[in-house]
């Protein structure tokens, strides 16, 4: 960073909506520097009464889908409704290089220059289920930012985005018409967390199949135990390239959003994903305590050859690094 804010500068920028310093600040909570972690600390418990006050909704489905086309069409439609809108895109890193290339908001020149739009692509990093490593703390700057539709675009990789349902209100998962047998496409795993399912590019020669298509799911998804938030999950048929059915999905999200309120499932769910989070920190420094006694013990190199030389079991192995490491 060319140069360091004060939390009362950062806060100050944030409050008035400046979207520089909310750049800023999101890349002061992914700086991995010890300094820097600890300015985001304070930052973000000084902005905490600020936040909370947004709907926050997931957007998933495989490569290909067409997820940024219809964030940029629902993004657009969503400030003409008088709202401001944050796109959070989260962008594959690469196993081999660590690098991303970081082009969503290429892919989204109308909403990229709308003023009541902020889009911010970030690297995965490697972390599993499809969003950043610090995808939660963005949320909660965007919102002191003023964003009251906060939409996280994860990376696209299918199956393994169940991650971005613990951070959101409510989850979208487009599919595709004509890609193969439907019900063949129906992965439990993901399906049973989605609030709704777009088909999406549902027009021209596609038009029929993804109304057969979206039958299809309908049928599938009442063979689904009912959510704990007490909706059953909605299938439509849209065209992003085309503004189709957009306005379906807005009435849709806020038809949820109502409900979960009326429930108390909303600040419910809310808590939950909290405890979600600090259970995900815990996690992950347990992890790094675990690899720095790793480097520091030769027990783990002991152990290993032993392995590899087949005189003990893993099993064995592991029993004798964990009594180690808890002493």
């Amino acid at each position: 960073m060319s140069k360091r804010f004060s939390i009362a500068e950062y806060k100050k920028g944030l409050l008035d909506g400046n979207r520089v310093s909310l750049a800023r600040c999101i890349t002061l909570v992914e700086s991995k520097l010890a300094s820097d972690q600890e300015l985001a600390g304070g930052l973000l418990e000084a902005i905490m009464p600020h936040t909370g006050h947004s709907i926050r909704v997931g957007i998933s489905g495989v490569p290909g889908v067409g997820k940024s086309t219809f964030i940029e069409s629902f993004g657009t439609y969503l400030t003409e409704q008088g709202h401001k809108v944050a796109v959070l895109a989260i962008d594959p890193s690469s196993s081999l290089s660590k690098g991303s290339i970081l082009g969503d908001k290429t892919r989204m020149n109308k909403l990229a220059v709308n003023p009541k739009a902020f889009i911010r692509p970030s690297a995965s990093g490697g972390n599993l289920g499809g969003v950043a490593s610090k995808t939660r703390e963005s949320i909660l700057l965007c919102e002191a930012a003023g964003y009251d539709w906060i939409l996280i675009e994860t990376v696209g990789v299918g199956q393994s985005e169940t991650l971005v349902r613990e951070m959101t209100d409510f989850f979208l998962l487009l599919m595709l018409a004509g890609a193969g047998d439907e019900l063949q496409g129906i992965k439990r795993g993901i399906m049973e967390i989605c609030d709704a399912l777009l088909i999406n590019k549902a027009d021209g020669d596609n038009a029929i199949p993804a109304k057969r298509a979206a039958a299809d799911y309908k049928n599938a998804l009442h063979l689904f135990r009912e959510p704990e938030s007490g909706w059953l999950p909605k299938v439509e048929t849209i065209s992003s390239l085309h503004d189709q059915g957009i306005d379906r999905v807005y009435e849709m999200v806020n038809a949820y959003h109502n409900h979960t309120l009326h429930n108390g499932y909303f600040e419910e769910n809310r808590h939950k994903q909290d405890i979600a989070w600090l259970m995900e920190l815990i996690r992950e420094e347990l992890l790094k305590s675990f690899a720095q006694f790793r480097q520091d013990q030769s027990i783990w190199e002991e152990e290993t050859c032993a392995i590899k030389s087949g005189k003990i079991p893993v099993r064995t192995a592991f029993q004798h690094i964990m009594k180690a490491y808890r002493q």
